[in-house]
């Protein structure tokens, strides 16, 4: 029987090139930098990575380097949404073969569909899928997956874990309650590091998490000192990531803030897919240096040289005040003020 997923899966950004194309070396070297961060697991076309932005031929590439990368070291949860059932099936054969552990499956998007259709659909791709499948409840973006159809999933034996990104702690208890008696092996998976700690704490078997791509590190500290009953510590980083995870979700197109931030980390990750305004380029500017004040706080990059306005935790009121703090650290400089 496979190792159950467990730990923290790193949902990963996409480095693009100036051409808008996969720069493939830059990839390579971030899930390096992962891997050698430790994280516990990859996950190549989640949200994060922009899946629905990619080609086909894209999102097979992102997962046979991602693959190539991790080299057996450790699992790599592949996203393989595709628009219906015979393209998720080729996607699951495809990553089966690339040597991938597992692939996360969201309900198909654009359509809302009914609970029977989403088991239907599940069990179908379940009954002749060659790989492990994980559900994937992200009702922001897609069919939300309720209690009565994931009892009736878990019952198929290659589905072995669910995502469920709606940072909903009850959803994730009556979860656990419902189908862990019946399936010790079946791994629970929050996709909120906002309340990670607590998940963990009422029994989830670990997360993947955006902010990962951006402070490995930390996310997997936060991971072990909770899994080490060290909760008092492991709440008081928690409370820290969350004001970086607001940051960098709250005032951008997501996931253009945990691009920006993943850069300070000595990358090129280049611009997503999604083009922006002009007044989006020049909030982008601004936010960038609210963001790495916080990661130096974190002693993880150096502060910005105009340095740091006083942070309030509210992403836009940081953003004024980070303007109204350079602008008079320049008056300043010039012996207006």
């Amino acid at each position: 029987m496979a190792a159950k997923l467990e730990g923290i899966f790193t949902p990963t950004v996409v480095p693009f090139d100036d051409r808008g194309e996969i720069n493939e070396p830059e990839l390579r070297r971030f899930l390096s930098f992962l891997l050698e961060k430790g994280v516990h697991g990859l996950y190549p076309n989640g949200s994060t990575g922009e899946f629905t932005r990619l080609s086909v031929e894209e999102r097979r590439r992102i997962v046979r380097i991602t693959c190539e990368e991790a080299r057996g070291r450790v699992p790599v949860l592949a996203g393989a949404a595709e628009a219906n059932v015979k393209e998720t099936l080729a996607a699951c054969e495809t990553y089966a073969g690339y040597g991938a552990r597992a692939v996360a499956i969201v309900s198909p998007i654009y359509y809302r569909l009914s609970p029977e259709s989403v088991v239907a659909y599940f069990t179908q791709v379940a009954q002749n899928s060659p790989i492990d499948i994980t559900l994937y409840n992200i009702p922001m973006f897609a069919t939300p997956i309720d209690l009565p159809t994931i009892r009736k999933l878990a019952e198929l034996p290659r589905i072995v874990g669910i995502k469920d990104s709606s940072g909903d702690l009850a959803f994730m208890m009556r979860m656990i309650s419902a189908v862990r008696p019946a399936r010790p092996d079946f791994s629970f998976l929050t996709g909120w590091e906002a309340v990670l700690v607590p998940m963990l704490v009422i029994g989830c078997d670990g997360g993947t998490h955006a902010s990962s791509n951006v402070v490995p590190e930390l996310t997997r500290s936060l991971f072990d000192m909770t899994r080490a009953g060290q909760i008092e510590e492991a709440m008081r980083l928690q409370y820290r990531i969350l004001e970086l995870f607001d940051a960098m979700l709250l005032p951008f197109e997501f996931p253009d803030g945990f691009r920006a931030a993943a850069e300070m980390r000595g990358f090129n990750l280049g611009r997503g897919r999604q083009p922006l305004s002009k007044s989006q380029e020049a909030d982008r500017t601004v936010l960038q240096s609210v963001l790495k004040c916080i990661l130096a706080d974190f002693g993880l990059v150096t502060p910005p040289p105009e340095g740091c306005a006083p942070r309030t935790q509210n992403p836009r009121d940081d953003k004024i005040g980070q303007i109204v703090f350079e602008v008079m650290r320049t008056l300043e400089e010039r012996g207006i003020l």
